[in-house]
């Protein structure tokens, strides 16, 4: 399941690196984060939506090491994040539920994308 919406995410930013926005509906298991951007690339902005039933944790993480940013996203909010060049974003579900996260993503979309528990 994670190969296939992996897959699916690498052929969106490919089909929308030319008009360098993506929007995506991001599925996170219980227990398990998303990573956007855990490689070398441009900054980036994200517009994220939690429609979760719980609430999720973000940061970034500098692909050099470190964690920052930390912030909590409620159920329906939305938050705007800027993130550095070489810089990911993580998005933590903490909880025993299925997530779902709305995304919108302009600038660099070279991002790598993956889960990791």
């Amino acid at each position: 399941m994670k190969k296939i919406i992996f897959a699916i995410a690498i052929l969106s930013i490919i089909s929308c690196s030319m008009f360098r926005t993506l929007t995506s509906n991001t599925v996170i298991a219980p227990n398990d984060s998303f990573k956007l951007g855990d490689n070398k690339h441009g900054s980036f902005s994200v517009k994220l939506k939690n429609v979760s039933k719980n609430d999720l944790t973000i940061y970034e993480a500098p692909i050099n090491g470190g964690r920052h940013s930390f912030v909590t996203v409620r159920p329906q909010e939305t938050v705007k994040v800027s993130v550095d060049k070489n810089t990911a974003l993580i998005i933590e579900n903490k909880s025993t539920d299925t997530a779902s996260v709305d995304l919108f993503v302009r600038g660099d979309l070279m991002l790598s994308m993956g889960y990791a528990k």
